[in-house]
């Protein structure tokens, strides 16, 4: 029998347009549904139902997702609801105005039922906040669902909401999508607005969309997308919509592909490499170029992008009497952060540009590119992370995602598939690239892999 969780976020949202189902009775529904993935860090029923409530009657202009059920990552500012970023150092902040993702979010309909889970200020690439449960993928509650968007992607993946957003400064987006089975997509540089505190200076992160399909992903784009008023810059406009490029075909395309590891020296799973080449088969199969190409990106941006990394960590504005409650790998990263001088962050970002360019025009013949998401499957829950030792907390973080973080520098947009499982069940991605500002085309592309090999249906451990 079917339930409503089976149901997609545009199924859902259609179905309430119709009038077949009211924002209450999905947002109940959804409330009633257990948290089992460490998914929330702060739940908010009643003001979802609240919420709910006012959403009748549905008006004539309603969007798609309208009166769907979502949640809101922890780092990102939400009026009159606490947000902790993550970090024990925030543990009591109620923010008073909400940032343009969340406002975005609220105008088009959807109904947030709490704040998601992440690791402290979003830095680290799995999800385990002191204090409080790992977010772990539903497929294996003893592994990680990977960060930092981790607690959204466990949420999702585990039906405790149809489709959520998150954000992705060197994969965060990507990594718990490929751990928990999801479509995840990160969009181009500029797309979302980081209206109003601008604090990401980097150019690194950006808020992405995280869905069990790659329609839904696109939809919540769509609600995501454009610019406000004194953004320092912007992605071109859309031509049409994000959810409209999923029902073009996208033709055919040259597709490069490369599974050397960008940022580690490091062997790559077996089951990672399966999944890659089973999708440069199906690429071909669908009438698309598939070519090897050498890794677009020289180590020697590494430590470039390592060097912003620190410095946007040491960004993160901490009262001098809380700073003792700050993660060790958050205190390394500052250190390291605010040992950087002026010119050399500038010398520093000036260099990831020169990186950037030369990568994407090494890219600019070429379609869409193919890579693993990760270096292996979910890993056990602390098997990164490593309070004694940072350094090697950071290491270990390189090894799992050498891959991910070469799109942030890029500024391209990206997505994780979940086309592959290991053979006792856990989900492995794989992640396609496109040009600069191409949402389109990746997505249309996206979504004809999705229909020649879909994935709609494949549930984890207590889904029903």
């Amino acid at each position: 029998m079917t339930q409503l969780h089976d149901l997609t976020a545009l199924e859902q949202g259609d179905a309430v347009r119709r009038g077949e189902l009211s924002p209450r009775e999905l947002a109940g529904h959804y409330l009633d549904r257990s948290d089992d993935v460490g998914a929330f860090v702060t739940p908010t029923p009643d003001l979802a139902l609240a919420r709910a409530d006012r959403m009748l009657p549905v008006p004539d202009d309603a969007g798609p997702l309208y009166g769907v059920p979502t949640a809101i990552k922890d780092l990102n500012l939400t009026a009159g609801v606490r947000t902790t970023f993550g970090s024990a150092a925030f543990a009591a902040f109620v923010p008073e105005i909400s940032d343009a993702v969340v406002e975005a979010i609220e105008a088009a309909g959807l109904v947030s039922l709490g704040k998601t889970s992440t690791p402290e200020f979003g830095s680290p690439c799995y999800t385990e906040p002191d204090g409080l449960p790992p977010a772990v993928t539903p497929y294996d509650r003893t592994r990680m669902a990977g960060g930092s968007s981790g607690g959204a992607a466990a949420a999702v993946s585990a039906g405790l909401v149809p489709v959520a957003q998150g954000s992705d400064g060197g994969g965060s987006i990507r990594i718990p999508a490929s751990c928990c089975g999801l479509v995840g997509l990160k969009p181009t540089r500029g797309r979302v607005s980081g209206s109003p505190m601008y604090g990401e200076v980097t150019g690194l992160a950006t808020a992405g969309t995280l869905g069990r399909t790659v329609r839904d992903a696109a939809a919540l784009l769509d609600v995501l997308a454009g610019p406000r008023v004194g953004d320092p810059s912007w992605a071109p406009p859309p031509s049409a919509s994000f959810l409209s490029a999923c029902d073009r075909e996208p033709g055919r395309l040259r597709i490069a592909r490369f599974v050397e590891p960008v940022i580690a020296d490091v062997a790559v799973d077996a089951e990672c490499v399966a999944a890659w080449e089973a999708a440069s088969s199906l690429l071909a199969s669908l009438g698309h170029e598939v070519e090897d190409v050498p890794v677009p990106m020289p180590r020697d941006a590494v430590p470039t992008f390592e060097t912003c990394w620190a410095v946007l960590t040491a960004l993160s504005v901490v009262p001098p009497e809380k700073e003792g409650l700050l993660r060790p790998l958050t205190r390394w990263l500052s250190e390291r952060g605010r040992a950087v001088s002026g010119p050399e962050f500038g010398l520093a970002l000036g260099a990831m540009r020169r990186y950037a360019a030369a990568c994407v025009t090494a890219l600019a013949p070429y379609d869409a590119v193919l890579t693993p998401t990760l270096a292996v499957p979910p890993l056990p829950v602390g098997a990164l992370r490593n309070d004694a030792d940072p350094a090697a907390d950071f290491e270990a973080q390189k090894a799992f995602t050498p891959w991910t973080s070469a799109w942030n520098v890029t500024g391209m947009p990206a997505v994780s598939l979940p086309l592959h499982w290991t053979p006792s069940g856990l989900p492995v991605g794989v992640m396609l690239a496109a040009r600069p500002a191409e949402e389109h085309l990746l997505l249309s592309l996206a979504a004809q892999i999705e229909t020649a090999s879909p994935w709609v249906d494949r549930h984890p451990h207590g889904w029903d």
